[in-house]
């Protein structure tokens, strides 16, 4: 059993005892402080949320559900005040009152990210009603499930229009003004299809693929700008999306199950802790990677059906 020791500090009023006492506790993962008086309490409570809380401003993109919503209210409950886009008002109002019923201040902005006037016109209009942004998040993206061979051309630019080419635009005009503001963060949502491939999905690869390189390329150049730019790349996940083939026997359930070292599926809650690692100063030394939140399933290459 170990032992810990326990410290008394006593003295006068106002000679440091609760600097002392919070300087302490924040060096730990955990603590607990008690005050006879609430004045107190909420006073020291607000100056160490104050020292740990983000205290940014995030624009996360297309972050009106799912893992986008979820990255987006960790970075909410860290102190964030979030931002979040999208192209339809009904879907966005819905979130903000999602996001709001959670106790996270949120706002939203209707534009396409792959319309840079229109992106340009946005970044302008949320500087001046909620701030500079601090964090962005280029979160949105879609699919398109079509053998190669039958894919029309204009669905796999539209996939690529949305899913590289809105980050770069995005990222191009935020990080002109992270850099006149000295510094900033960029998240980039990556995929598992930013290393492999996949059948029916090869316009989605395509597009994370490069992404991974955009990262890198961004890394390259904004760095001396005090610019941490990096990505996640999420694995499987129980959404909405995934649901009806999360039960028993699917067959696609089943090869997940095995086919990822955690032996589940992830939880949309799994990525904040690495949202908020990368928005966060204790990323600031950290550019150019793509943390992998996928349970394993990138490490190995599987299992035989015959091994536990």
């Amino acid at each position: 059993m170990t032992k810990h020791k326990i410290t008394a500090v006593l003295g006068p009023t106002n000679t440091g005892k609760t600097h002392l006492a919070i300087e302490t506790m924040l060096s730990f993962e955990s603590g607990m402080i008690g005050f006879p008086l609430r004045l107190l309490a909420r006073e020291v409570y607000d100056k160490v949320i104050k020292k740990i809380s983000l205290d940014k401003v995030a624009l996360i993109t297309g972050a009106v559900h799912g893992l986008g919503m979820a990255m987006a209210k960790g970075l909410g409950n860290a102190g964030a005040t979030i931002v979040v886009n999208n192209h339809s008002k009904e879907s966005l109002e819905k979130a903000i009152e999602e996001y709001k019923s959670c106790g996270i201040e949120a706002h939203g902005f209707i534009f396409d990210v792959t319309d840079e006037k229109a992106v340009v016109n946005a970044l302008e209009n949320i500087e001046k009603e909620i701030g500079a942004i601090d964090i962005l998040v280029n979160n949105a993206g879609i699919i398109k499930r079509t053998p190669i061979v039958d894919m029309e051309v204009a669905d796999f630019k539209a996939v690529v229009n949305v899913d590289l080419v809105g980050p770069f635009i995005v990222s191009k005009n935020v990080a002109k003004r992270m850099i006149t503001n000295g510094g900033g963060k960029i998240i980039n949502i990556c995929s598992m299809m930013s290393e492999l491939g996949r059948d029916t999905v090869s316009a989605y690869a395509a597009a994370k693929g490069g992404l991974k390189m955009l990262t890198k390329s961004m890394a390259t150049e904004w760095a001396k700008f005090n610019i941490q730019t990096n990505g996640i790349g999420p694995g499987y996940f129980a959404t909405k999306q995934t649901e009806p083939i999360r039960v028993d026997g699917h067959p696609f359930n089943e090869f997940i199950i095995k086919r990822t070292p955690a032996a589940r599926w992830g939880n949309p809650e799994d990525l904040q802790g690495a949202a908020i690692f990368l928005s966060s100063k204790a990323s600031d030394f950290v550019n150019g990677h793509i943390i992998y939140v996928d349970g394993g399933i990138l490490a190995t290459i599987g299992k035989p059906a015959n091994e536990d």
